[in-house]
């Protein structure tokens, strides 16, 4: 996999990743009691619009991200995985129609995994070699699951959350990059910070809307501090706080789901500061006044409007036919045996 720096820039410090699980507004398991699967079709579609939306803001800011994408989705819009592929972005499985993994059996999450894998490798034109379980549901009663994408050719899972969560979660997991027994993939856990024997979620998604920015801005730079990259998700419908309000939905998954869509889509790119970099990673460069607002021209948005997750530097083009020879650090894939910038990557670090 390729280490790809922001604007071309490569930080000292270490590498943070960002990456998108590509779905609709109506996939989420929050949603799984009102929306049957059988009406999926019928459903305004949303997630190429939204998804462009992503593939502006990070072209405008310069950032290279790892894309998960549903196959369901691939099947539907292979242009826009091609698009996600062209722009120098990693095409990588979000398995085949955001079934759980902890509510399949082994030959049902084998078929899956290894069919969402050839219809994104038909329409992106590259191997993917990445996966993410749809809502982290890689959990400790079903860890046979990481033997299942081994065999099937897969080099790295991002689907352990290891956090205590009504819906998934796998709070015993190590924290960081870890080698799941009897195969050779590399698990990348999403970002927690540990204070006082508890795990703070810091990667992303929901907990992104409705934590103050403040606090994921710290938990992240605690992390790296220490030494470690921090991975970081987000999805195209979290830009889009139009979309269709799912009806019957429980006050707890409607809290969950919609609470600030207004202030992600405030993201979308516009007029406004350049990039630059601190220890924490990518952030809009500009004057920071004690109260922790951005000054600029007339009518700039004020901080807490244009709040976003860190611009990161990130993996991109995994496994792609045209991979070079070397990684940034100038190690040879040829003289490893393994793809390019595989030896100083850090999904595989």
């Amino acid at each position: 996999m390729n280490a790809v720096a922001v604007a071309g820039r490569q930080p000292a410090g270490p590498v943070n990743v960002m990456s998108v699980d590509v779905e609709e507004h109506f996939h989420v398991a929050a949603f799984a009691g009102q929306v049957r699967r059988e009406d999926w079709l019928s459903l305004p579609s949303r997630v190429e619009r939204n998804t462009d939306r992503v593939l502006a803001l990070f072209a405008d800011r310069g950032v290279a991200a790892t894309f998960f994408v549903l196959g369901w989705v691939a099947e539907r819009h292979p242009a826009l995985v091609r698009r996600i592929a062209e722009r120098g972005h990693e095409v990588a499985s979000h398995g085949y129609c955001h079934i759980p993994a902890f509510q399949q059996d082994r030959a049902e999450f084998a078929a899956d995994v290894r069919r969402s894998k050839a219809i994104l490798e038909d329409a992106a034109g590259r191997a993917v070699l990445g996966y993410r379980a749809a809502s982290f549901s890689i959990v400790k009663r079903n860890q046979w699951a990481f033997e299942e994408l081994d065999r099937a050719g897969y080099r790295y899972s991002s689907s352990v959350n290891p956090v205590r969560h009504d819906i998934y979660g796998f709070p015993d997991a190590p924290r960081f990059n870890f080698t799941p027994t009897g195969t050779a993939l590399t698990e990348c856990p999403v970002t927690t910070l540990e204070v006082g024997g508890n795990r703070i979620p810091c990667g992303g998604g929901g907990y992104f809307r409705l934590l103050p920015y403040p606090l994921f801005r710290w938990a992240l730079r605690r992390v790296n501090a220490a030494g470690h990259s921090c991975y970081f998700y987000m999805h195209p419908w979290e830009v889009d706080p139009d979309q269709p309000r799912v009806a019957g939905a429980p006050l707890k998954s409607r809290f969950r789901h919609y609470t600030n869509l207004h202030r992600t889509d405030a993201l979308r790119p516009a007029a406004g500061p350049c990039l630059t970099r601190d220890r924490a990673g990518w952030h809009r460069a500009g004057p920071w006044t004690p109260r922790g607002r951005v000054t600029g021209p007339p009518g700039t948005p004020s901080w807490r409007a244009r709040r976003r997750p860190r611009p990161t530097t990130t993996i991109a083009g995994a496994g792609s036919w045209s991979a070079p020879s070397t990684c940034p650090r100038g190690t040879s894939w040829r003289a490893t045996g393994r793809a390019a910038s595989a030896a100083c990557c850090r999904w595989c670090a």
